[in-house]
């Protein structure tokens, strides 16, 4: 049996705890949809609530928009993720967030230095970055940057 579209954006605002401009914009950005009612209102099917759900707990860990738009268009027939597929994304994001934090590790214990040269410390980077070497290599916290990325 078919599941009727019978939701209105207030409802599913309210349950998901965002504001009806956040549900037009997830709409927009093609994460979720709705349907129009005879009235042209709009109207959502009851599982637009574990979309928005994982929406809301990826942008807490850092995920973009359309990374989630990825995942979600690799679900067959547009489906809303399930217990299996939650199972999967959240494995595969917290290899992401591992990483994020491995990284925030390094800038909070860089701090009271340099950062990398980025450049904070005139006194530290002259030992770091004598003659602005790096300033060759690129822009920012490049020290950093190449920790992390080893």
């Amino acid at each position: 049996m078919l599941e009727e579209a019978n939701l209105s954006v207030g409802i599913v605002a309210k349950r998901c705890g965002v504001n009806v401009s956040t549900l037009h914009f997830y709409e927009q950005k093609g994460l979720i949809r709705s349907w129009r009612n005879q009235g042209n209102q709009r109207r959502y099917k009851r599982d637009v609530l574990r979309r928005i759900s994982v929406i809301k707990a990826a942008q807490k860990m850092g995920i973009s928009l359309e990374e989630v738009k990825a995942v979600f268009a690799q679900l067959p027939n547009q489906r809303t993720p399930d217990k299996q597929d939650w199972a999967k994304l959240s494995k595969s994001w917290q290899q992401q967030l591992n990483q994020r934090i491995a990284y925030l590790e390094k800038l909070r214990d860089s701090l009271t230095g340099c950062i990398g040269c980025g450049c904070l410390s005139m006194k530290n980077c002259p030992i770091y970055n004598p003659e602005d070497i790096l300033g060759d290599s690129g822009v920012g916290a490049l020290i950093l940057d190449k920790e992390a990325e080893e």
